[in-house]
């Protein structure tokens, strides 16, 4: 990564870890890690197909990404023995999914006639309010969210008349709080469990083409890669998991989120033309400032040299958000990307006057606003209390940084009428 004193992951400093954590990984140094905890091909197949009996993964097109990332992660990510075990048990995840989907198709071809109709994506820039507006809307009945458990284990899909609670989701929630529970800080910057809406790289991660290990990982290799080919696999995978998820319960709308969708959002409407996009708008450099300090916390997570590369560059240095932000204007501007499609949100508007915010919004996608979503989405936004799971503290920087920073993405925040935040 350079050193640019200009660019915040060059000052970025870590909490502490509970001594538990640091205990355990000082004493993985006296292990050959590579043995004890192996990230190779072989391995993690033979397992994933031992685990669910099944050795059908499907078409062929995951296996480059997937041997990338095994080589990024083996020669650049620098996993602790926490991290390589974290790791391990998340690819044997995403291994098994494939496998249970694939197995799930072969004995219930008519999952593929499924129809994916009016989708609504919440994207934004990271740390922008994707998160809470997902939570916002999916208070309205008229919605359904893809849950963690769901994104994690698909099959069998769940149907409303399953008995409740699904074992699934017990499961999925302590596999996810691990996070919270080796970086406590995490809890406070996005909260995560096991019957919680997620994004759509939750249920894209099996596809192996992905943004998130990039976020998760020090995987420039693999990020470099990502940039080099088309990401279309990715969301034809994300096709498939929502038909599956919907030939046992078929909602009114798909309500999704994706922060990371913001350079492919031609893929995306190619993959579903009928799309429609919230587009969450909040300061770009208290964004930028924030989604550093918590792709910090997750390469952290796995790593004690948490910049040592410049994985998910495109998110965490100015001059590509930049170019990611002024390219998305330019599709807007030529008809690559719908316009009418694409509903605006400023963040502050919104909570300034939810009422009004909610009436302009949903006229915006054309969707009918009925009253009792109202009530529902208004108690959610009474009921949420800021800052439940602790609060996000970072630093915005210097007054040099935000004045360069602030020059850069001068056309984003004039195009959308985006003030500047104190």
């Amino acid at each position: 990564m350079s050193q640019n004193t200009m660019d915040r992951r060059s000052r970025w400093q870590p909490r502490p870890r509970p001594d538990w954590v640091r205990r355990i990984n000082e004493e993985g140094h006296i292990f050959d890690l590579k043995a004890v905890v192996p990230l190779d091909e072989d391995s993690l197949l033979s397992h994933a197909m031992r685990n669910t009996g099944l050795d059908d993964f499907g078409d062929e097109e995951w296996r480059e990404p997937f041997r990338i990332l095994l080589r990024s992660l083996e020669e650049e990510a620098d996993l602790n023995f926490i991290g390589r075990i974290f790791t391990r048990s998340d690819l044997l995840i995403h291994l098994e999914g494939r496998l249970r989907v694939t197995d799930w198709y072969k004995r219930h071809p008519e999952v593929d006639d499924e129809e994916i109709r009016e989708p609504v994506f919440v994207i934004g820039l990271p740390r922008s309010g994707t998160t809470i507006m997902q939570e916002i809307l999916g208070a309205d009945p008229g919605f359904r969210t893809v849950r963690m458990w769901e994104a994690k284990f698909p099959c069998p899909p769940p149907a409303p008349g399953d008995p409740t609670p699904d074992p699934r989701i017990a499961r999925a929630d302590a596999l996810t709080t691990f996070q919270d529970r080796i970086t406590p800080e995490w809890a406070g910057m996005h909260k995560v469990g096991g019957d919680l809406p997620v994004e759509c790289i939750e249920f894209m991660y099996s596809s192996f083409l992905s943004d998130a290990f990039s976020a998760s990982f020090q995987v420039p290799t693999y990020s470099n890669y990502l940039a080099t080919v088309g990401i279309s696999y990715a969301f034809n995978w994300h096709k498939r998991i929502l038909k599956l998820l919907q030939s046992t319960w078929r909602p009114e709308r798909w309500l999704l989120k994706g922060p990371t969708h913001i350079p492919y959002l031609p893929t995306l409407f190619q993959t579903y033309p009928d799309a429609k996009i919230v587009l969450m708008l909040r300061d770009p450099v208290k964004a930028l400032a924030s989604v550093v300090d918590v792709c910090g916390t997750l390469f952290w997570m796995r790593s004690d040299d948490p910049f040592s590369g410049d994985s998910y560059g495109h998110f965490l240095s100015v001059d590509p958000v930049v170019a990611n932000l002024e390219r998305m204007i330019g599709w807007l501007e030529d008809g690559t990307i719908p316009r009418h499609h694409v509903q605006p949100v400023r963040y502050r508007d919104f909570f300034a006057d939810p009422d009004a915010e909610l009436i302009r919004l949903y006229n915006g996608l054309d969707i009918p606003l009925r009253p009792e979503a109202v009530r529902a989405m208004k108690a959610y936004i009474a009921n949420k209390p800021k800052d439940k799971f602790g609060e996000h503290h970072y630093e915005t920087g210097s007054e040099a940084i935000v004045a360069v920073e602030r020059a850069k993405f001068q056309r984003f925040q004039t195009y959308f009428g985006l003030p500047d935040e104190g």
